[in-house]
């Protein structure tokens, strides 16, 4: 891929390329269903501009905030979508990010963003695989936000993460998460369907715990995120787009809704450290 935002084969950068082909694989069935042009168009209509995830760009400054990092610190944004939170980073907080998203769709749109934005020299985006990420130390502070849901090998994926920390290095990342089981046949039929793989907050902890990071602060932060959601269906009345997209993407957020009020369905803030 060239693009002034990619990054290019070269013994400095911290990402290694072996991960392409499997990458490739799976972006390919991602982008036909999910992450499709049609879904991303309805996701950052949803959201706000460069956004793909729950509370945009308000949500992600809030976040980043909360990192603490110095200007010119550097990070690497696991599942960087659109580019939204990678392109907050570099311009209100003057970090330098690199991005990795398995949906080629995704990377190619925030490519011509990052383009359009200028943010070349702070902002690389790539197609890639966290489970395939090769790193030696080289970040300050890892990113992601609601992606590892779709990650089963999670003491791979944070063993990975953590390789690619620098000592007192940060990971901060949302992702959903559930309650206690037995759950509702209705939310095992929506994770089993999607092949998610939550946890509980708790469980969540002792992962990053067993996996050598000091936790920080592990919150249920449900009540936030049905907060955000209820906002986001009354923005989903207001959309330029036909009835029946309405109806489906507000039965969509709905669903969600329903689903954390029972207490099956919970959102987590973690923030880790080395």
């Amino acid at each position: 891929m060239t693009s002034l935002c990619s990054l290019k084969p070269s013994d400095e950068d911290p990402l290694l390329t072996d991960h392409k082909a499997n990458s490739a694989a799976n972006s390919a069935d991602r982008d036909n269903t999910q992450y499709s042009a049609e879904s991303i168009e309805h996701y950052e209509a949803v959201f706000g501009q460069d956004f793909v995830s729950p509370g945009g760009r308000e949500m992600a400054i809030e976040l980043i905030t909360s990192l603490n990092l110095q200007p010119g610190s550097r990070v690497l944004d696991v599942g960087c979508g659109l580019g939204g939170c990678a392109f907050a980073m570099a311009t209100d907080f003057g970090l330098v990010v690199d991005g990795i998203d398995l949906s080629k769709n995704m990377i190619d749109r925030a490519n011509k963003k990052c383009k359009k934005y200028g943010l070349g020299k702070k902002v690389n985006l790539n197609l890639g695989n966290c489970l395939e990420l090769k790193a030696s130390p080289t970040y300050h502070g890892i990113f992601s936000r609601d992606v590892f849901l779709h990650i089963h090998d999670k003491k791979r994926l944070f063993s990975n993460l953590k390789n690619a920390l620098l000592s007192g290095g940060k990971l901060l990342f949302t992702d959903y998460c559930c309650g206690e089981k037995p759950w509702s046949d209705e939310f095992s039929e929506y994770v089993s369907n999607r092949n998610y793989q939550l946890h509980t907050v708790p469980e969540y902890t002792q992962i990053l715990e067993e996996a050598g990071f000091q936790v920080i602060d592990a919150r249920d932060a449900t009540g936030r995120f049905i907060d955000i959601l209820k906002t986001e269906l009354k923005k989903i009345a207001a959309l330029e787009f036909s009835p029946s997209e309405k109806t489906l993407l507000a039965d969509s957020w709905q669903s969600k809704i329903d689903r954390a009020r029972q207490g099956d369905h919970r959102w987590g803030i973690f923030q880790a450290q080395l």
